[in-house]
């Protein structure tokens, strides 16, 4: 389980001060795919960013399966991270490196074995299905096969988190569709609980079962998906429906070998 407590954030800049998120509650099941959804500049990836410390909160508090590691450094704060896996927009991925030793990687810097690394590399990429690519370069895959790529280095770890960073939105709609059945797939069949990141309402509708709509580092509404969409409490989300969504997931657009 994750829960943020209370959790504000705070930029101090030459101008002035920026209030980046105030006063955040969520707690995110165990075996949730728990959508996070608002405009540019909302406040999502600060958000995000907080669950795996790359942030540190400026009030409240970070707990995750009921310990708090708002202050976790060092050790504790490794440990912490290789349970939580995350995925970004564009991939990330290292160029000079083979599929293969791209997602070996998080593996050899926690001092495994080579035959161990490539033993789980080979299993994670049959799981997305590119255990066939295994030697071949980022730059030679298409954008849906790089985020399998990322999605496979993800799990090097065995995480029993995923936080997902706009993973889609580089991707054309009859990929998107594709990728999220893969992360649907990772949550229920290896128990990963996913944190969506997105401005997509279509994404959040076909992938959450809950989600919370953010707004200026405010959480303006949270709740079941289904009821999200059905009765919006918040002038936001009903904004945000009216408009019809954004990056809309449709079957038939555009392809790309995925």
């Amino acid at each position: 389980m994750i829960e943020l407590r209370n959790v504000g954030k705070v930029y101090q800049a030459r101008e002035g001060s920026h209030r980046a998120l105030e006063s955040v509650n969520l707690t995110i099941e165990d075996g949730d795919i728990f959508g996070i959804i608002g405009a540019s500049g909302a406040g999502k990836s600060t958000l995000v960013r907080h669950i795996n410390l790359l942030e540190r909160p400026t009030e409240g508090r970070i707990l995750i399966d009921g310990v708090d590691v708002t202050y976790f450094q060092g050790k504790e704060l490794r440990e912490l991270r290789k349970n939580i896996g995350m995925i970004f927009q564009h991939f990330s991925l290292f160029q000079q490196r083979t599929v293969l030793q791209n997602v070996t990687f998080p593996l050899e810097v926690r001092g495994h074995g080579r035959k161990e690394c490539e033993q789980r590399a080979h299993e994670l990429l049959k799981l997305v299905g590119l255990d066939d690519k295994f030697n071949r370069y980022p730059s030679e895959l298409s954008g849906g096969q790089q985020q399998r790529v990322a999605i496979a280095r993800a799990l090097a770890n065995r995480p029993h988190y995923m936080l997902c960073d706009e993973a889609t939105s580089a991707l054309d709609s009859r990929t998107t569709i594709q990728v999220l059945d893969l992360l649907k797939r990772v949550n229920q069949e290896l128990g990963v609980t996913m944190v969506v990141i997105t401005h997509s309402l279509d994404v959040a509708r076909q992938i959450c079962n809950r989600m919370a709509v953010i707004d200026e580092g405010i959480i303006v509404e949270e709740g079941l998906t289904e009821d999200v969409f059905a009765n919006p409490q918040s002038a936001v989300t009903r904004e945000l429906l009216a408009r019809g969504g954004t990056g809309v997931v449709r079957p038939h657009d555009e392809e790309e070998e995925a």
